[in-house]
This record gives C-alpha cells, sequence and structure tokens, in this order.
C-alpha cells in the first residue's frame, strides 16, 4: 500500500476556522461555524418568491401543482413561507445573540403576526403599481407594472421587509432587501420609511438609506442618492448605529436621474430635484432645482 499522506487542504481548512480579528490582530474564533447558522439566502430567496405569488395572485407561480383560482394559489404561497419562515427568523434571533431564550418561539409568533399584515402589505404595493402605471407613458397596464418593473420588485421586497424589521427581526430584513438589491441594482435599507404610491423608474443606481423618510406619492429615477454626509462616532470613534443621519422626502416629490441628496434634510411637499443636482441643504415646498440654471425658486 501507499504510504498515508496528509490531505494538504486539511491545514487550509483550519486555518480558515481561526480568522484573525482585523483591529486587535489576535485570533478570532469564528462564531458562524456549526454553532450559528446564517439566515440562508436561497431560503429567503424561495420565501420571498412565495411571497409575491400570495401578494400578487396569479402573477407569479411557487414550485408544485398549478392551482385552479386565485385563492388557492394564494393559500399553497402562504403555506411555504409560513413553513419555512420561522427557522430563518429563529437563524437570525440566535445569529443576533439576543438574549430571547426561546428564538423558535419567538419565531412563530412572529411569523404569525408579519402573515397577517400582508393584506395591509397589498394594499400599499397596489399604490404603488397604480403609481408606476400613471408615472410611465410606456406602460400598457398595471399588470405589466407588476410582472415587468424592477422598481416595483424591488419596492415589494422593501416593504416585505419593513415590516420584519418594525417587529424587530435581526438581519433576515436586511437579507430580503439585498436579494431585490442584487437583482435590480436598487438598494433600500429596510429601516427606511417610505409612504404609498411610490415609483422608482428604471432604478439602476437608487439607494435609499436606512433613516430615509419618504412621503406619499413620491417619483425617483435612476441613480438617485439619498445617502448620509458622514458618521457620527462615539468616544472610541465608532460609527453610532441608527442615528437620523439621511433626507427626509415630503408628499409629491420628484427626484430626477442622478440626483444626490446627503445628510438629514428635508425637501419639501410638491419640490422637482433635477438630474444631477447635488443637494446638502433643506428646501422649502414648491421648490424647483436644475443644474441648467443652478437655480431654486417656487413652483408658479
Amino acid at each position: 500500500m501507499p504510504p498515508h499522506r496528509p490531505d494538504p487542504l486539511l491545514a487550509i481548512a483550519a486555518d480558515l476556522c481561526r480568522p484573525v480579528d482585523p483591529r486587535a490582530r489576535a485570533p478570532l474564533a469564528f462564531p458562524l461555524v456549526c454553532t450559528r447558522r446564517l439566515p440562508s439566502c436561497i431560503g429567503l430567496h424561495d420565501i420571498v418568491d412565495a411571497l409575491r405569488a400570495a401578494l400578487f395572485p396569479g402573477y407569479f407561480c411557487t414550485p408544485g401543482e398549478a392551482e385552479d383560482d386565485a385563492c388557492s394559489q394564494s393559500l399553497a404561497a402562504l403555506r411555504t413561507a409560513a413553513e419555512h419562515l420561522p427557522d430563518q427568523i429563529a437563524r437570525g434571533f440566535a445569529l443576533a445573540a439576543t438574549p430571547d431564550t426561546e428564538p423558535c418561539a419567538r419565531a412563530d409568533e412572529i411569523t404569525r403576526e408579519f402573515l397577517l399584515r400582508l393584506p395591509h402589505v397589498q394594499a400599499i404595493l397596489a399604490t404603488d403599481a397604480q403609481a408606476a402605471y400613471d408615472g410611465d407613458p410606456a406602460a400598457t397596464c398595471r399588470e405589466e407594472t407588476i410582472a415587468c418593473y424592477p422598481g416595483l420588485r424591488a419596492v415589494t421586497h422593501y416593504r416585505l421587509a419593513h415590516e420584519l424589521h418594525l417587529l424587530g427581526v435581526p438581519l433576515v430584513p436586511r437579507m430580503i432587501t439585498e436579494l431585490a438589491h442584487s437583482e435590480t441594482g436598487i438598494d433600500i435599507h429596510p429601516g427606511a420609511s417610505i409612504g404609498g404610491s411610490f415609483f422608482i423608474d428604471h432604478g439602476t443606481g437608487v439607494v435609499i438609506g436606512e433613516t430615509t423618510i419618504i412621503g406619499n406619492r413620491v417619483r425617483m429615477y435612476q441613480g438617485v442618492t439619498l445617502g448620509a454626509l458622514s458618521f457620527p462616532a462615539d468616544g472610541n470613534g465608532n460609527p453610532l448605529k441608527g442615528q437620523p443621519r439621511h433626507p427626509i422626502v415630503e408628499d409629491d416629490v420628484t427626484l430626477y436621474a442622478g440626483a444626490t441628496i446627503l445628510g438629514r434634510v428635508t425637501i419639501g411637499c410638491g419640490s422637482v430635484i433635477g438630474g444631477g443636482v447635488w443637494l446638502t441643504t433643506s428646501v422649502p415646498p414648491g421648490t424647483r432645482i436644475s443644474m441648467s440654471k443652478a437655480s431654486r425658486h417656487p413652483l408658479g
């Protein structure tokens, strides 16, 4: 028999399981291996697909035998989500190391509450679909905006994730919005607050930060950034989490392609911010700002 040779991959695997803390330059136990399982991107993708099928019966389908009517389709999709979502929520709580002693029981409770909120989510998404149809001359029907528009897909992910965020679920909401980000190029943090009749046209490159507040009937185009100017830090130089640092966009505002609005500033209701504008100060209601004129003036 040939002599036994050590597996060269074994040493590499051992090193990979002992990563180094980049701050302390010391060995750091890897907490995610075996003892703590991350929520699954693949699992969440399937769950969100099921939820979309439940919210828009007849537009999207879940794997398995086709159902005869819309209610049966929605019920089958809801059962899929109800079966698999608690495990993903429990993983999020376990990873976040919360003091909760029964994450699985809490995950079941949160899932029930989340599913009860779906009719409310659907009602808001109906206003978003109408806004997309009303706001785009190329749209032939509301059904087209639901089936095809990346903006509505990203907003659907966001509205689902936002409800989980409000219910205090760690990590899972962010993973859901990042799934949409990877598919559409639209980056919406689940902590943002967004009113009804919201329309993102084209969408690629849109960024909406965690503490952004957006009112009703707001329209934005590709490349819009609602971001932060700087990050407040504590005495040790670490960024303070959750501080209001993103814009407030009031009702009936239009933000054209490439507009960048940074900091906790307010864009007054009915304002129009032109393409390519860089803005770090608040503007009153009814303001128009354009790059070509480099000026602002009230509407009317």
